[in-house]
């Protein structure tokens, strides 16, 4: 980041974060695919500023690096792994996720990990394993707008449960919902919760397995941004707590080291055997050559260096994007300060129109992404996500005074 832009984290304190949500209670058939489509379309113009992208920069990454991982990969490859490879995915890999897996508290076998397209093919298994088209899926409100896509394409119901900030999903509202409607399983993102950036704190990890425990519903926990903590230590990974085989644990490495790569995988727990066998059935299997590209990778031990890195210059970015916002946007504002990801939820006043303001900025070469995307029910209509993942300059600045303007 340039000097000029460099702000210590931690220490803003002018606009309050937001409050608990308070999404409408009721079960919701999802009608929003086409809607989302429509927002996600109209920012991906590459001469657009990408505060309302989904994507870090690229150049955070060590897309070289891996290039030259994945070329050897490719001509040394041993043919048979055309067919050892096969889901549940190449051993080497599996076993090196299980490593991570480890140094967060967590023990698994390999033979639990299964490789996937990505984790949006890892979370459509898990939805297919543990629902029927009509079931209803409990969900955070608001929620990253492809779990809303997923639960409508299966001919699922959602119900939103009112989500803090700062500490995650409400176990208060969660077990009134368990115990008043029949939730075939809780899709949640208890690591830096895409859109709002929120951590559940640990005690409150155990309470939400034990509830869990005591319904019988499974727990998919989309934890892609997990390796982008700002602390010195990663969040205890759920896995850690599970004695039951309840939490099926998606993840990737589009964040945190190869976007474009598409190599997610799904810690499934009971349901292990089932998500590998629908894996065979939905796409028969991952890119081989990647897959093995990514285990030589991780096995020469430049991911935590370069994790490191990454972790650095995204809390960076984080406080300069606070400090823009405390700089540009309204009085009347709230907005989160998350301790990973790279994301923040913004509040506006009241009488914001966020899709309004989503169409004026566009026409003006800045993307943002407004709030209806994150409800099934297209509620916070005064609401905004930013993206801080990109490095800060003066493009990013001027654009934030813009939108600031816009507002009034």
């Amino acid at each position: 980041p340039q000097s000029g832009y460099y702000v210590r984290p931690r220490l803003l304190t002018g606009m309050p974060e937001p409050e608990i949500t308070r999404p409408a209670g009721a079960a919701t058939k999802l009608e929003v695919s086409d809607f989302i489509f429509e927002i996600l379309e109209s920012v991906k113009d590459p001469s657009v500023v990408p505060l309302g992208s989904s994507f870090a920069s690229p150049g955070l990454y060590p897309l070289d690096k891996l290039g030259r991982f994945l070329a050897a990969a490719a001509r040394h490859m041993n043919p048979r792994a055309t067919v050892t490879d096969l889901p549940p995915g190449n051993e080497e890999l599996r076993r090196q996720i299980a490593l991570r897996y480890l140094s967060r508290g967590a023990s698994l076998q390999p033979s639990e990990i299964v490789i996937t397209n990505g984790a949006m093919e890892a979370l459509n298994l898990c939805l297919e394993a543990t629902t029927s088209p009509g079931d209803l899926v409990a969900i955070e409100s608001p929620t990253f707008h492809a779990s809303l896509q997923m639960i409508e394409r299966r001919g699922l119901r959602a119900i939103e449960i009112p989500t803090h900030p700062r500490t995650g999903v409400s176990l208060d509202a969660l077990e009134d919902a368990l115990r008043h409607h029949p939730v075939k399983a809780c899709l949640l993102m208890l690591n830096f919760q895409h859109p709002m950036g929120s951590l559940v704190p640990e005690d409150s990890r155990h309470a939400l397995l034990q509830l869990l425990r005591r319904h019988d519903v499974p727990l998919i926990e989309d934890d892609t941004y997990a390796e982008l903590h700002f602390g010195r230590h990663a969040p205890l990974a759920t896995k850690a707590l599970d004695t039951t085989g309840l939490v099926l644990h998606v993840s990737s490495f589009s964040k945190s080291l190869a976007p474009g790569y598409r190599v997610g995988w799904v810690a499934a727990g009971r349901y292990a055997q089932k998500i590998q066998r629908l894996k065979l059935s939905a796409s028969l299997a991952t890119t081989i050559p990647v897959q093995i590209a990514l285990a030589d990778f991780l096995k020469q031990g430049a991911f935590d260096t370069h994790l490191r890195r990454l972790r650095s210059a995204l809390e960076v970015q984080e406080a300069s994007m606070a400090a823009a916002i405390e700089r540009h946007f309204p009085p009347g504002t709230r907005y989160t300060r998350p301790q990973g990801g790279y994301f923040v939820w913004v509040e506006l006043p009241p009488a914001t129109d966020a899709l309004a303001l989503h169409r004026q900025a566009l026409d003006a070469g800045i993307s943002i992404a407004p709030g209806p995307i994150f409800s099934a029910k297209r509620e916070y209509g005064n609401c905004i996500r930013l993206n801080f993942g990109h490095p800060w300059s003066d493009e990013i600045e001027q654009a934030m005074q813009r939108l600031g303007a816009m507002m009034g």
